[in-house]
């Protein structure tokens, strides 16, 4: 591994140094992640660098860009770090971005909302573009205009063989269908071009009520979620915050007139008096102030499922008993441009909702958090969806979880092409028990 800093320009770290531990720490900090060398690269050709001589001294590569989405299974390999890739362009004549493997959705968000003009983020401004987009990318504005990924036009990649090349569904159709949801086992996705889409107005806010409101909320929540335009996305929370009483909430945006989102919401001034109603028309940049999510490194343990209907068993099952350990049980409206024809692995998302569950655990805790998380599900029972999204995986479950079998079977035959030496390794492998690193 000493022979890394000759071969690249970039900071490496190995374990002893100062810092590494730091560097090697993922997003979330309840992930271990046992690497054998951090590598910060300094641009495109540093990557490439790092690819060629990761190839011909058998090693393996694992790209985090911030770390989100790490599951700890990465013992030996070389972390690549690429936040230095910081390139951001955004032509609003053509409206189009282009984004280095760097670069947030924040940041994206930020240049292209004066324009009036939106990408298709997800709840985190800190999130990068590029490792949400090789996951599909559920957005916001996903029930608009489908997956993040359906947006692509082109990726700059490093390949296996440490080349660097320009990916499009002409020049490389099956790479690029893989990179668009299949993850990051194929290539280091360096830069990533897209479609922005138009944004005149943005309405939405959070709506807080005391939890014993919940039944109410989650009523209102399915009826106006029923038959609503791809326009508006709705989503409700029950919150349970450390040293609070619990609350229920209801998360929304509409992109559209404040008038018309304020009327399409009626449903929730019928609730009750809320605590809180932070309804407003706000800038296209301002997205990720909704649900206020940590933008710093945390411990958490999560679950996400796919709902394949919200009847009142479904109802009865979240709100029956309190969510403690849990700190935040969300179900998120799905359905519109997600369910229509869409040339990702994922394919078309036919189940209206998801339930994502969330923890912050302790030593003490992470024991319980799990049990709630698999109780909760298993009340659920039928109305839990055969699949889930490639970004709702946790750690210790594989793309089998994610993809119908000819989708896996034909991302296997694309990492066997492109990357038959096993140099890259993603948060979730394509092939169960991919070797980690290789003798040297």
């Amino acid at each position: 591994m000493k022979n890394l800093r000759s071969a690249v320009r970039g900071r490496v770290l190995l374990p002893g140094d100062a810092g590494f531990a730091d560097a090697a720490r993922p997003w979330n900090l309840a992930v271990e992640q046992p690497v054998a060398a951090v590598v910060d690269a300094e641009d495109a050709d540093d990557v490439a660098a790092l690819v060629s001589h990761a190839r011909a001294h058998g090693l393996t590569v694992a790209a985090q860009p911030s770390g989100h989405g790490a599951t700890g299974d990465v013992e030996g390999v070389v972390l690549l770090r690429i936040r230095r890739l910081d390139e951001l362009r955004v032509d609003p004549d053509a409206r189009t971005a282009r984004v280095g493997a760097g670069v947030t959705w924040g940041q994206v968000q930020a240049v292209a909302g004066p324009h009036g003009l939106t990408g298709l983020p997800g709840s985190s401004p800190a999130v990068s573009v590029v490792g949400y987009t090789l996951g599909g990318g559920l957005s916001w504005f996903g029930r608009k205009y489908g997956w993040a990924a359906d947006s692509v036009t082109a990726f700059d990649v490093v390949d296996a063989d440490g080349r660097r090349a320009r990916v499009t569904a002409e020049t490389d159709a099956e790479l690029f269908w893989a990179l668009r949801g299949g993850g990051g086992d194929f290539a280091i996705v360096t830069a990533v071009e897209f479609g922005l889409h138009p944004a005149p107005a943005l309405y939405g806010g959070r709506v807080l009520w005391p939890a014993d409101r919940a039944p109410d909320v989650l009523a209102a929540f399915r009826d106006l979620t029923t038959d609503a335009p791809d326009e508006l996305t709705v989503w409700a929370d029950l919150l349970q915050f450390p040293g609070a009483a619990p609350l229920v909430a209801v998360d929304a945006t509409y992109l559209g007139d404040p008038v018309e989102g304020r009327a399409l919401l009626r449903a929730l001034d019928e609730v009750g008096p809320p605590i809180s109603d932070g309804r407003s028309l706000l800038p296209i940049a301002d997205v990720g102030a909704i649900t206020a999510e940590p933008v710093d490194p945390a411990p958490g343990l999560f679950r996400g499922e796919l709902l394949t209907g919200l009847d009142d068993a479904v109802l009865k099952a979240v709100v029956a008993a309190p969510i403690d350990p849990l700190l935040s049980v969300q179900i998120r409206q799905l359905g519109g441009a997600l369910a229509g024809p869409s040339d990702s692995p994922h394919g078309p998302l036919t189940e209206p909702y998801a339930i994502y569950l969330f923890g912050a655990p302790t030593p003490a805790t992470a024991a319980a958090i799990r049990a709630r998380e698999d109780q909760l599900i298993a009340d659920l029972g039928p109305h839990v969806g055969g699949r889930k999204p490639f970004t709702f995986l946790a750690p210790g479950e594989s793309v089998s979880a994610a993809f119908h079998p000819g989708a896996v079977a034909r991302l296997r035959a694309v990492k066997d092409d492109r990357d038959p030496e096993r140099v890259f390794r993603s948060n979730f492998p394509v092939h169960s028990g991919q070797i980690h690193s290789r003798p040297q």
